[in-house]
């Protein structure tokens, strides 16, 4: 079978902010090397103040957290002096490794005009070799990727979703293969190499799965290893994700994720001695 099983997306709050979060869940910790991914839908009123909306500073060590953007776009600052706007189409990606403090936050324009900020944050998983290396931060823009052919809109963002499409641009310290955007009325064809954990996430909309079925929205497909065409209603909004399991322990607290627990200690020993830097937002434009 195609899919070898399927999560629906419970709503759950991540500190003051509901999101719709496929995994984990009671019975699956993780998706390996897939962690945790968060659908985000907010409605921000003009007139908000931008620093107090979004997300404010925050540590992360050990991991990739990935911001996918469908609307609204993200502002991004960090401890490392990174700080760009990502609009509607595009996505940010962080390799943390050793550590780094960031906030995401809705761009100036949104909060001053009001609008719809949606997005997916999917962490992945890095390996322990990876787990100290230099932060690194990747911004690209709707532009800067390819689209899949015969869908203007959806776009692959990394590694190679079909071998008959063009690879993604952006080249993460783990690999893997990714898309996004939203679908036309035309096939989706997409592959998962033998060895790999693919996921498939419909944000809004539905379609078919051929050899499966009906693909509705706010439902996560884990999906096994072989070729497979899907069909969209036109203007679906959907989200595919491909990477080899690492099969490391993995040893979790809050923003950190390492491979043991003395990790973890020292991870939070290093945060609060400064080691991962300090963000003043206010002094960043």
């Amino acid at each position: 079978m195609p899919v070898i099983r399927a999560f629906p997306a419970h709503e759950v709050m991540m500190g003051t902010h509901p999101v719709k979060q496929p995994i984990p869940t009671q019975n699956v910790g993780q998706i390996d090397p897939f962690l945790l991914i968060h659908h985000h839908t907010s409605n921000i009123p003009s007139g908000t103040d931008r620093w107090d909306a979004g997300v404010g500073p925050h540590p992360h060590r050990g991991f990739s957290p990935i911001t996918f953007i469908w609307e609204g776009g993200v502002h991004h600052r960090d401890s490392r002096g990174n700080n760009s706007v990502v609009e509607a189409g595009g996505v940010q990606w962080m390799d943390v490794g050793m550590g780094i403090i960031h906030s995401e936050r809705p761009p100036a324009r949104l909060c001053e005009e009001g609008g719809i900020q949606e997005i997916i944050q999917i962490w992945v998983n890095l390996p322990s070799s990876k787990k100290t290396m230099e932060p690194v931060y990747l911004p690209f823009q709707k532009e800067d990727l390819p689209a899949v052919d015969g869908h203007p809109d959806l776009k692959i963002v990394s590694g190679i979703v079909h071998p008959s499409q063009k690879e993604g641009p952006l080249k993460a310290a783990y690999p893997v293969s990714s898309a996004h955007g939203t679908a036309s009325d035309q096939p989706f064809t997409f592959n998962v190499e033998e060895g790999e954990n693919g996921l498939l996430y419909v944000l809004s909309g539905s379609g078919r799965l051929e050899d499966y079925g009906l693909l509705e929205h706010s439902m996560l497909y884990h999906v096994s290893p072989g070729e497979y065409t899907a069909h969209f209603e036109n203007g679906t909004k959907v989200f595919f994700i491909s990477a080899a399991p690492i099969k490391e322990k993995v040893e979790s607290y809050g923003p950190f994720v390492m491979n043991n627990q003395t990790e973890i200690m020292e991870a939070m020993r290093d945060y609060q001695m400064g080691k991962m830097g300090y963000l003043v937002e206010r002094d960043m434009p």
